[in-house]
């Protein structure tokens, strides 16, 4: 706003220097109009072009504005106040309220107003009328109210934008909190807690064979190992997450998604037993996988298998993954008994079964799309996760 105003002021003494240096007498007089022209034109520009860097200047010496009014008041004298020039003197009440507040507009105003009148009495030929007198002083006192007003109206449009900053700034990290701590929830959800759940139904069989009336000590050495393993399990997993979510804030450490996938099969099929057979598709190379997506990538694959394992009953679970098109497609599909006719991810969240509705939110925070159905075939079920690959230049936590 201030810089408009000295924008206007440089038009303002450009039309009336003319007029001024005309009207001046030779001699000293019209090198006073001169160098006051100078003075204020150049002022005013360097106002105009780097108000940033010379506004807080103006700001803390009001006497700077002070001397500017007075080399303004010998061009409106030698002007007249019936030219263009009389518009300056406006600025400069409007220009004090918008910096100094109504203290300043009032000092100012009442300057600029005493100056005017001060040259119009001066006038002798033609003598001035009361009215045409006292219209710019007028607009003088218009002006420092105006300025005084926009500077209270533009204080507190900072004020309320500076509170919306802060709101908004605060609903950011409770959201980036809420963001985190499902996440983490998944974490556990998919890997220890259902480690340490199985470490609990061992550790009650073992304790019911031992207080068995015929215990039976190969079954308890077998129960005991049970739950040996699944404790070392749980450990193994538990530092595996906190290795991966260290991992994910290195984005230069990329992740062969396929050699990774190819091992978790191996590993699920080995630890449970069941068939789990993987292969390769697609005709192009997989390129790789920024840490913190694989991780997303790999935990759905995981958890589709041990969905199917807990829950289908299948004899048969088949992996695949690669790249068709511009999408990289992982699918797990295993010959159990499918979902139930008509269920959906609210249905499940409300009857506390997360590990679908897990995959769908991991899938969703990397960018990727999934479907979970038959897949067009006969029997079981199909998890299918398509991950478009420009998705893999931008790392998603």
């Amino acid at each position: 706003m201030c810089r408009q105003v000295f924008g206007f002021r440089l038009a303002m003494i450009a039309l009336a220097t003319p007029t001024a240096l005309v009207n001046a007498n030779d001699g000293v007089p019209t090198r006073l109009v001169g160098a006051a022209v100078v003075v204020t034109f150049m002022t005013s520009y360097v106002l105009f072009r780097d108000w940033e860097r010379f506004g807080p200047l103006l700001l803390r010496h009001p006497s700077l504005l002070a001397a500017d009014t007075l080399f303004g008041s010998l061009l409106l004298i030698a002007a007249g106040p019936d030219s263009t020039l009389a518009y300056v003197s406006v600025c400069t009440p409007l220009l004090a309220g918008l910096v100094y507040g109504w203290r300043g507009a009032a000092v100012f105003a009442s300057l600029q107003a005493l100056l005017l009148l001060l040259i119009h009495a001066a006038q002798e030929d033609p003598a001035p009328g009361i009215t045409e007198s006292a219209l710019l002083p007028g607009l003088c006192v218009i002006a420092g109210a105006v300025g005084s007003s926009l500077r209270n109206l533009m204080l507190r449009f900072g004020a309320a934008t500076q509170a919306l900053t802060t709101v908004q700034a605060r609903l950011a990290v409770t959201e980036a909190v809420s963001a985190e701590r499902a996440r983490l929830a998944r974490e556990m959800h998919d890997s220890v807690a259902k480690t340490l759940h199985g470490v609990a139904l061992a550790a009650d069989g073992l304790t019911t064979s031992a207080n068995a009336d015929r215990m039976d000590p190969a079954l308890v050495r077998q129960q005991a190992a049970l739950v040996a393993r699944s404790a070392r399990r749980a450990a193994a997993e538990s530092r595996e997450l906190l290795a991966d979510l260290r991992r994910e804030s290195d984005p230069s450490h990329a992740t062969d998604v396929l050699v990774e996938l190819a091992a978790r099969t191996r590993d699920f099929s080995t630890r449970t037993g069941l068939t789990a057979v993987y292969r390769p598709t697609g005709a192009h190379a997989v390129p790789p996988v920024p840490p913190a997506v694989a991780r997303q990538l790999l935990t759905i694959a995981s958890e589709a298998m041990e969905n199917a394992h807990r829950h289908a009953h299948p004899t048969r679970v088949d992996v695949s993954a690669g790249v068709h098109g511009d999408l990289l497609r992982i699918s797990v599909h295993d010959d159990g008994r499918g979902l139930p006719p008509g269920t959906s991810l609210e249905q499940l969240r409300r009857a506390g079964h997360f590990g679908l509705v897990g995959m769908v939110e991991r899938a969703a925070s990397v960018g990727a799309r999934i479907r979970i159905g038959r897949g067009g075939r006969p029997q079981g079920t199909e998890v299918r996760l398509e991950l478009p690959l420009a998705a893999l230049t931008t790392p998603t936590a």
